[in-house]
Protein backbone atom coordinates (compact mmCIF):
# COMPACT_ATOMS: atom_id res chain seq x y z
CA UNK A 1 0.00 0.00 0.00
CA UNK A 2 1.43 3.55 -1.36
CA UNK A 3 2.95 5.58 2.23
CA UNK A 4 0.08 8.59 3.01
CA UNK A 5 1.96 11.70 3.71
CA UNK A 6 0.61 12.35 7.00
CA UNK A 7 2.68 15.58 7.28
CA UNK A 8 -0.28 17.32 4.81
CA UNK A 9 -2.66 16.17 7.29
CA UNK A 10 -0.89 17.14 10.40
CA UNK A 11 -0.74 20.69 8.73
CA UNK A 12 -4.53 21.36 7.38
CA UNK A 13 -5.13 19.49 11.00
CA UNK A 14 -3.26 22.79 12.83
CA UNK A 15 -4.68 25.33 10.19
CA UNK A 16 -8.24 23.86 10.61
CA UNK A 17 -7.84 25.11 14.58
CA UNK A 18 -6.42 28.16 13.49
CA UNK A 19 -4.26 30.82 10.88
CA UNK A 20 -1.02 30.04 11.90
CA UNK A 21 2.50 31.32 9.97
CA UNK A 22 5.02 28.36 8.68
CA UNK A 23 6.94 29.76 12.39
CA UNK A 24 4.14 28.94 14.04
CA UNK A 25 4.12 25.35 12.32
CA UNK A 26 7.70 24.74 12.82
CA UNK A 27 6.72 25.64 16.75
CA UNK A 28 3.70 22.96 16.79
CA UNK A 29 6.72 20.26 15.98
CA UNK A 30 8.70 21.41 18.99
CA UNK A 31 5.63 20.58 21.65
CA UNK A 32 2.29 19.37 21.15
CA UNK A 33 3.05 17.69 18.45
CA UNK A 34 6.60 16.52 18.55
CA UNK A 35 5.15 14.48 21.54
CA UNK A 36 4.03 11.71 19.05
CA UNK A 37 5.29 13.21 14.94
CA UNK A 38 8.46 14.70 13.99
CA UNK A 39 8.55 16.90 11.47
CA UNK A 40 11.77 19.35 10.04
CA UNK A 41 11.18 23.01 9.03
CA UNK A 42 12.85 21.64 5.64
CA UNK A 43 10.37 19.60 5.11
CA UNK A 44 7.02 21.97 6.10
CA UNK A 45 8.20 24.84 4.28
CA UNK A 46 7.93 23.06 0.82
CA UNK A 47 4.83 21.07 2.39
CA UNK A 48 3.09 24.37 2.84
CA UNK A 49 3.74 25.11 -1.49
CA UNK A 50 2.25 22.18 -2.02
CA UNK A 51 -0.87 22.60 -0.22
CA UNK A 52 -1.22 26.10 -1.64
CA UNK A 53 -0.65 25.06 -5.39
CA UNK A 54 -3.51 22.29 -4.73
CA UNK A 55 -5.51 24.63 -3.54
CA UNK A 56 -6.45 23.31 0.02
CA UNK A 57 -4.73 26.22 1.58
CA UNK A 58 -4.04 29.78 1.20
CA UNK A 59 -2.20 32.54 2.22
CA UNK A 60 -1.96 36.03 3.22
CA UNK A 61 1.10 38.43 3.78
CA UNK A 62 0.80 40.31 7.42
CA UNK A 63 3.75 42.53 9.05
CA UNK A 64 5.46 42.16 12.05
CA UNK A 65 7.15 44.81 13.94
CA UNK A 66 7.83 47.63 11.25
CA UNK A 67 8.81 45.66 8.14
CA UNK A 68 8.62 41.98 9.07
CA UNK A 69 6.49 40.50 6.20
CA UNK A 70 4.99 37.00 7.05
CA UNK A 71 2.59 34.42 5.22
CA UNK A 72 -0.21 33.82 7.51
CA UNK A 73 -1.88 30.39 5.80
CA UNK A 74 -5.47 29.82 5.94
CA UNK A 75 -7.26 26.32 5.08
CA UNK A 76 -9.89 26.70 2.70
CA UNK A 77 -13.00 24.66 2.32
CA UNK A 78 -11.24 21.84 -0.09
CA UNK A 79 -8.72 21.94 2.58
CA UNK A 80 -11.35 21.30 5.72
CA UNK A 81 -13.03 18.47 3.23
CA UNK A 82 -9.48 16.53 3.00
CA UNK A 83 -8.30 16.87 6.76
CA UNK A 84 -12.26 16.06 7.84
CA UNK A 85 -11.83 12.92 5.42
CA UNK A 86 -8.49 12.03 6.47
CA UNK A 87 -10.26 11.62 10.22
CA UNK A 88 -12.95 9.70 9.28
CA UNK A 89 -11.33 7.04 7.64
CA UNK A 90 -10.11 4.06 9.47
CA UNK A 91 -6.72 3.54 10.23
CA UNK A 92 -5.99 -0.20 10.01
CA UNK A 93 -2.18 -0.86 9.81
CA UNK A 94 -0.34 0.01 12.98
CA UNK A 95 3.40 1.19 12.32
CA UNK A 96 6.67 0.42 14.17
CA UNK A 97 7.79 2.87 16.39
CA UNK A 98 11.47 3.64 15.93
CA UNK A 99 13.36 3.29 19.11
CA UNK A 100 17.09 2.97 18.51
CA UNK A 101 17.04 1.78 21.97
CA UNK A 102 14.99 -1.47 21.49
CA UNK A 103 16.94 -1.71 18.16
CA UNK A 104 20.54 -1.93 20.25
CA UNK A 105 19.02 -4.28 22.50
CA UNK A 106 17.96 -6.36 20.31
CA UNK A 107 21.31 -7.40 19.37
CA UNK A 108 22.40 -7.73 23.08
CA UNK A 109 22.80 -11.80 23.76
CA UNK A 110 23.05 -11.72 27.34
CA UNK A 111 21.63 -10.48 30.49
CA UNK A 112 25.39 -10.45 31.51
CA UNK A 113 26.36 -8.05 29.32
CA UNK A 114 28.42 -5.36 31.09
CA UNK A 115 27.05 -2.38 28.85
CA UNK A 116 23.42 -3.34 30.03
CA UNK A 117 23.23 -0.94 33.44
CA UNK A 118 24.83 2.10 31.94
CA UNK A 119 22.22 1.73 28.79
CA UNK A 120 19.04 0.71 30.98
CA UNK A 121 19.97 3.60 33.47
CA UNK A 122 20.99 6.29 30.92
CA UNK A 123 17.17 5.25 29.17
CA UNK A 124 15.74 5.14 32.92
CA UNK A 125 16.72 8.81 33.58
CA UNK A 126 15.29 9.98 30.28
CA UNK A 127 11.91 8.20 30.13
CA UNK A 128 11.80 9.64 33.90
CA UNK A 129 12.20 12.80 32.68
CA UNK A 130 9.79 12.63 29.92
CA UNK A 131 7.18 11.32 31.97
CA UNK A 132 7.68 14.45 34.81
CA UNK A 133 7.61 16.42 32.11
CA UNK A 134 4.24 15.06 30.21
CA UNK A 135 2.60 15.50 33.73
CA UNK A 136 3.24 18.70 34.37
CA UNK A 137 1.99 19.16 29.97
CA UNK A 138 -1.38 17.35 31.57
CA UNK A 139 -1.67 20.29 34.93
CA UNK A 140 -0.52 23.22 32.74
CA UNK A 141 -2.97 22.34 29.14
CA UNK A 142 -5.48 20.38 30.73
CA UNK A 143 -5.84 22.23 34.13
CA UNK A 144 -10.00 21.60 34.38
CA UNK A 145 -12.61 18.97 32.97
CA UNK A 146 -14.19 21.94 30.63
CA UNK A 147 -10.46 22.14 29.12
CA UNK A 148 -10.09 18.27 28.73
CA UNK A 149 -13.51 18.59 26.82
CA UNK A 150 -12.81 20.83 24.63
CA UNK A 151 -9.95 19.36 23.17
CA UNK A 152 -10.65 16.18 23.61
CA UNK A 153 -8.59 14.66 21.10
CA UNK A 154 -5.10 16.08 22.72
CA UNK A 155 -6.33 15.16 26.10
CA UNK A 156 -6.15 11.72 25.25
CA UNK A 157 -3.20 11.73 23.10
CA UNK A 158 -1.59 13.18 26.09
CA UNK A 159 -3.10 10.46 28.52
CA UNK A 160 -1.33 7.76 26.24
CA UNK A 161 1.85 9.57 25.93
CA UNK A 162 1.66 9.44 29.83
CA UNK A 163 0.56 5.93 29.78
CA UNK A 164 3.38 4.99 27.81
CA UNK A 165 6.28 6.79 29.36
CA UNK A 166 4.76 5.40 33.04
CA UNK A 167 5.01 1.88 31.40
CA UNK A 168 8.55 2.63 29.92
CA UNK A 169 9.60 3.63 33.48
CA UNK A 170 8.38 0.74 35.31
CA UNK A 171 9.38 -1.95 32.29
CA UNK A 172 13.10 -0.21 33.00
CA UNK A 173 13.31 -0.36 36.57
CA UNK A 174 11.92 -4.30 36.53
CA UNK A 175 14.79 -5.10 34.24
CA UNK A 176 17.57 -3.10 36.26
CA UNK A 177 16.60 -5.04 39.18
CA UNK A 178 16.48 -8.35 37.63
CA UNK A 179 19.96 -7.96 35.91
CA UNK A 180 22.40 -10.46 37.99
CA UNK A 181 24.58 -9.13 40.25
CA UNK A 182 28.48 -8.97 39.09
Amino acid sequence: MAQKNKLQFIILGLLNQQPLTGYDLTKAFDSEIGEFWQAQHSQIYPQLKRLESQGYITHEITISGEKLEKKLYHITPTGQALVRDWITTGTPELTASKDEFILKLYFVQTNQDPRLPEMLTEQLQLHTEKLAHLKMRLKTVFPTVTAQKVHYGHYLILQHALGREQYYVEWLQQTLAALPTV
